[in-house]
């Protein structure tokens, strides 16, 4: 990879017509759906071009590519990477395409979001290696965000993180071990043109505990209240595991809502409404409190 330029509104169009030109695709009127991790582009022609902020991300994007391709064999409805070589390099960012599947992100009910894990969950391994799942690895890299929080909050997370990472240590998980997507929920399954589920975000694939597939889709109805009980009922009689059942729960759903707090500590040092939100969501966690209120970002 080239010696690469930040990545940033008006530098992104740069690397689109760029990364296109390399597998000839036309950017002309490609709109942009998101700059965070990645600059995401939709193009006039139904193609999604996905492109990474930093380089070191070369192996990831490459393994997504893999994925896509291992699961398109496999007859898995999940996002298709097009048929190009790829991903190219964009000035030092890894650009990838996709094909599109909608032109607008309906999510699926969840039956067939807990019928996709499944399915996923009973697929043989691919050929090509995954990596372990790293949890607190993933954590680890993320610390430096607690710098833009006051020193009582980012002083309770390391604490918290630190007790959980010793309480994961000791879980027996009650499920055997294999591919998971590792970011498994509702936001993750959209509604094609047809109506058809199809998995979205490779990114997180790893093999490790299935579990980590399961836990948002409680949490997300044990202590946001986005999923009513009918639908948790639901997810479990389709899956045909509950994991709130098990009492390694807690210590998943603990890590998740710390997850979910660092990705938006991120932006605590230029958002105001989100270092109000994450202040809000530490003293939730410290407190016990309901967690109905944190507010989406």
């Amino acid at each position: 990879m080239s010696s690469r330029a930040a990545l940033t509104e008006e530098t992104a169009h740069d690397f689109l017509v760029k990364a296109c030109e390399q597998v000839r695709v036309d950017p002309t009127d490609a709109k942009l759906v998101r700059l965070g991790s990645n600059a995401v582009y939709r193009l006039a022609e139904p193609v999604i071009v996905r492109i990474s902020r930093d380089a070191d991300t070369v192996e990831n994007v490459t393994r997504q590519v893999q994925v896509a391709r291992w699961l398109e064999q496999a007859g898995y409805p999940a996002t298709r990477a097009l048929d190009v070589d790829q991903p190219v390099d964009a000035d030092g960012h890894p650009a990838t395409f996709w094909v599109s599947v909608s032109e607008s992100e309906k999510y699926a009910p969840i039956r067939q979001v807990a019928d996709l894990i499944r399915r996923l969950h009973d697929l043989e391994p691919p050929s090509f290696t995954l990596p372990a799942a790293q949890p607190f690895a993933d954590l680890d890299n993320r610390l430096s965000v607690l710098a833009n929080l006051d020193t009582a909050d980012a002083d309770f997370l390391r604490e918290l993180i630190g007790e959980l990472r010793n309480r994961y240590d000791t879980l027996e998980f009650p499920l055997p071990p294999g591919v998971i997507h590792g970011d498994a929920n509702v936001g993750n399954v959209i509604l094609s043109r047809d109506g058809d589920p199809v998995l979205i975000d490779l990114d997180g694939f790893a093999v490790g505990p299935r579990e980590w597939d399961l836990v948002q889709t409680a949490l997300f109805y044990e202590r946001f209240g986005w999923h009513t009980e009918e639908e948790y009922r639901t997810f479990v009689d389709v899956y045909g595991f509950d994991i709130m059942s098990w009492s390694g729960y807690r210590v998943l759903a603990g890590y998740r809502e710390i997850s979910m707090t660092l990705w938006l500590a991120g932006k605590a040092d230029a958002d105001e409404k989100a270092a109000a939100e994450v202040h809000k969501r530490v003293e939730s966690i410290r407190s016990g409190g309901s967690r109905r209120d944190w507010a989406p970002f």
